[in-house]
């Protein structure tokens, strides 16, 4: 059975770049193999340094998720720092990771430059990752286009590793759903917390409206013809509107017609529609906390079985046991 791997952020509210690019790729593959499904808080450290704010955030993430469909009965699912084994295996790892792999990573230089401090936290933001990965020996890591690099990375460690001190790790293969690879912001850049440009999934009716209403677009008049692939409203409107709806919008983009301020309306309903199961189940576990708390701990106790196989194994390859 394929061991399936993927992460969140707690560093924010979720949006829907988070919905599509991890999180319901890794609901859907709930019964396509064994889920390893988990909250990275330790990541998150590289741009939160507020403690209430990241064990807010983390709670957050967890009821997000599960309200959005994600069973703790057909999936493991923990909080990132509860499993020492991992930030060892990041430090063996780091050991052998070349600077210039490192230096050669998109997102760091990214994140600088959108203002974020660079630390080595952020720099060695890729090794952790492998070790996330490599740990619980998985096969496939569901991840947005933007973090196709980052598999690379860990990918080349893992082949490192065991041409230097034999087969210890598996080979993990990223999934990315090139349909869904980026999600635009409001703004036409890929949406990211980071960016301050995203509809949050768990946003009250005002907020969401209001965020939708500021989706840009540009000053054709509504009378004219207009490209739909280029429009950034209608990338985040095909995300959600049915077939046939969609299929009519796209029409009046083609041959005229289409009003922005209207199609956005229509958006907000489709939106408060889409995940309104999931706003109420959200609710019921904001009420019982204590409850989202004991999955994860018992997630965390299911990760640590696994991440010890994996670590008592790098040991005695590498001398540590002896």
């Amino acid at each position: 059975m394929k061991k399936i791997l993927s992460g969140i952020q707690p560093s924010g509210q979720l949006h829907i770049g988070n919905y599509f690019g991890m999180m319901l790729p890794m609901i859907q593959r709930m019964d396509q193999g064994e889920l390893y499904a988990f909250i990275v808080d330790l990541h998150a450290m590289t741009s939160v340094h507020e403690g209430e704010k990241l064990a807010k955030g983390t709670m957050n993430a967890a009821m997000d998720f599960m309200a959005l469909g994600l069973d703790p009965d057909r999936s493991t699912f923990w909080v990132q720092s509860d499993v020492p084994e991992v930030t060892e295996l990041a430090w063996i790892l780091s050991t052998l990771t070349p600077m210039g792999l490192l230096e050669r990573c998109h997102s760091y230089k990214d994140k600088v430059a959108k203002g974020i401090a660079a630390s080595h936290g952020l720099f060695a933001y890729p090794v952790l990752m492998a070790a996330d990965i490599l740990t619980y020996q998985a096969d496939l890591v569901p991840v947005g286009k933007d973090q196709k690099q980052h598999l690379e990375v860990a990918r080349d460690i893992a082949i490192k590793f065991n041409n230097q001190f034999g087969e210890t790790f598996t080979i993990p293969e990223s999934v990315i759903d090139d349909n869904l690879a980026t999600v635009p912001g409001i703004d036409g850049q890929k949406m990211s917390k980071s960016y301050g440009n995203t509809i949050n999934i768990f946003q009250e009716e005002k907020g969401l409206k209001k965020s939708v209403m500021a989706i840009k677009t540009d000053s054709t008049p509504v009378e004219d013809p207009k490209d739909p692939d280029g429009c950034n409203l209608f990338n985040i409107f095909k995300l959600f509107a049915p077939a046939d709806r969609l299929k009519e919008v796209h029409g009046l983009y083609v041959d005229g017609g289409a009003a922005y301020g209207r199609i956005k309306l229509e958006l907000v309903d489709i939106l408060c529609d889409y995940f309104g199961e999931a706003r109420k189940k959200r609710a019921e576990l904001e009420e019982d906390q204590g409850y989202v708390r004991e999955i994860l701990h018992k997630g965390a106790e299911k990760a640590r079985q696994k991440a010890s196989v994996t670590l008592d194994l790098v040991r005695e390859r590498v001398g540590l046991k002896y």
